[in-house]
């Protein structure tokens, strides 16, 4: 398993993520005093990303090339946002940089990745 350890300055975040067996990384975090995890950025497989509400929404075909350019020409430059709940990863948000990297056929995608409860979940699925 392949694990690193980012530090950054007092008052900053100290994360660090590993490889489990599924492919998936598994994310810890903490503040420098120790006390619970707010979002962190990491690179997930978009296969590893379920997204919803893919069916019930349309995304802007020009969008989605304009952003394939962008992304061709400058990288990613907005990570999109991801709620993990019990290790699997949700997608609300983000859809046509998702889809502009499908197109590209990249196999990952930067995600700001946020843990939350079956309860936040349920919350984000009305």
């Amino acid at each position: 398993m392949a694990s690193f350890i980012l530090q950054l300055p007092n008052g900053l975040r100290t994360f660090s993520v590993s490889a489990s067996p599924n492919g998936a990384p598994d994310l810890t975090s903490s503040t420098s005093e120790g006390g619970g995890g707010g979002p962190v950025i990491v690179e997930l497989p978009l296969d590893k990303i379920r997204r919803p509400l893919m069916r019930t929404r349309a995304n802007d075909p020009i969008k989605v090339k304009e952003l394939m350019d962008s992304i061709r020409e400058i990288g990613l430059q907005v990570p999109i946002d991801v709620l993990e709940v019990d290790g699997v990863y949700y997608g609300f948000s983000g859809c046509h940089r998702y889809e502009a990297h499908q197109h590209l056929g990249l196999p990952t995608i930067r995600c700001k990745v946020r843990r939350g409860t079956k309860e936040t979940l349920r919350h984000h699925l009305r």
